[in-house]
């Protein structure tokens, strides 16, 4: 496998409808754990087998991943954080294209993995075709 970093995207609908609330209530916490949150999808190949990451669904070369990540600072490990992020990552092109960030107090119970799916089916169609979400 290719060991070269993947190139990092974050989508505008994440930017404008998720990333927001996290710059408003964590100020400058945010842009370090923004940059963890890229580092760590960099080498997402790494991450994967770990505890950080939820391999969702596969096909051909793209997988949808589920993040775990901890604000910096706060002491919190990222699993019991509840902060997610949704990816698309595509292996060929080596891109991680951020899809959704998100605290489980935005997309809470009773269903989380519905919520972020109909998300994913209303705003990224191409990706829930691909899935078939």
């Amino acid at each position: 496998m290719d060991q070269s970093n993947y190139r990092v995207e974050f989508e505008d609908f994440t930017e404008r409808h998720y990333i927001k609330p996290f710059k408003k209530k964590y100020k400058s916490k945010w842009d370090v754990t923004r940059q963890d949150i890229v580092d760590v999808c960099k080498r997402i190949d790494r991450v994967l087998p770990t505890k950080l990451a939820d391999l969702i669904a596969t096909n051909k070369h793209h997988k949808l991943i589920k993040l775990d990540f901890a604000i910096d600072g706060l002491r919190i490990s990222p699993k019991s954080s509840g902060n997610r992020c949704i990816l698309h990552v595509d292996e060929k092109e080596r891109i991680v294209r951020i899809l959704i960030v998100y605290s489980k107090n935005d997309i809470s119970s009773p269903n989380e993995t519905a919520k972020w799916k109909t998300i994913i089916k209303v705003n990224f169609k191409e990706t829930a075709e691909l899935f078939s979400l």
